[in-house]
């Protein structure tokens, strides 16, 4: 049986102009990550990672830990079809407001409380998105993000031998949309998944010819055990 990691990238510049870019927190979870790997002797035959600098940026951090004799002779391949949604998009068509990053800087800066009240407008602007009346304002309307995520996990099972070792470095709503494929939820339930995963959590998948199964999701012991309640971050 074969084995599939889905890693969501490392802490993000989350409120930058350039939210593409791992924090040192990212970098030092994605270090963490390959620490764990490296202590419970695993290897990877193969290593995908998104297109974004983010998910590259998590792989490196992450396999430059691992021993070398474990990093040799490993495939690497970039698979855009493991890239996130744009978030950006899906909040301006919801808030325009929010179209000069600047402006999203100026809102977090304005109070104790101004996280949580975008968290809420960004559920909002989801809502619109995933609702299918607007799909014409999108450039990838949410239809057609699900269908790329479940495309991605099929072409990677398809080119996957029976009994390969195999780390994804991706996304969180492309995880949340590609256990939702396996685990027949609706979208309300992806998305409040999408809420819940950790930078750098792990979620595992099982595969043997014509099946695929979820055997953990969102795993962020490699994390906690620091006792550093900092470490564990969501955007």
């Amino acid at each position: 049986m074969g084995q599939i990691y889905l890693v969501r990238h490392g802490q993000a510049s989350f409120g930058s102009t350039n939210y593409d870019q791992l924090s040192e927190l990212g970098f030092e979870q994605a270090r963490l990550l390959g620490e764990w790997f490296a202590n419970s002797h695993q290897k990877f035959s193969r290593i995908v990672t998104g297109s974004l600098n983010r998910h590259r940026q998590t792989a490196d951090a992450c396999i430059a830990v691992l021993p070398k004799a474990h990093r040799v002779d490993t495939d690497w391949h970039t698979d855009p079809d493991f890239d996130e949604y744009n978030h950006h998009e899906v909040m301006v068509r919801h808030h325009p407001e929010f179209e000069d990053p600047e402006a999203v800087k100026r809102f977090l800066a304005a109070g104790p409380t101004a996280r949580r009240a975008f968290q809420e407008m960004f559920e909002a602007a989801m809502r619109r998105w995933m609702a299918g009346e607007h799909d014409a304002d999108y450039v990838e309307p949410w239809p057609v993000f699900k269908t790329r995520c479940v495309a991605a996990l099929q072409r990677l099972l398809e080119g996957a031998d029976k009994s390969q070792n195999i780390i994804v470095f991706t996304s969180g709503g492309t995880i949340a949309t590609i256990c939702q494929h396996l685990l027949g939820l609706q979208d309300r339930q992806a998305a409040e998944m999408n809420w819940s995963l950790v930078n750098c959590g792990v979620t595992k998948l099982l595969y043997r010819p014509g099946r695929v199964t979820l055997s953990y999701l969102n795993n962020y012991a490699h994390l906690e055990w620091l006792g550093e309640p900092h470490t564990i971050t969501y955007r």
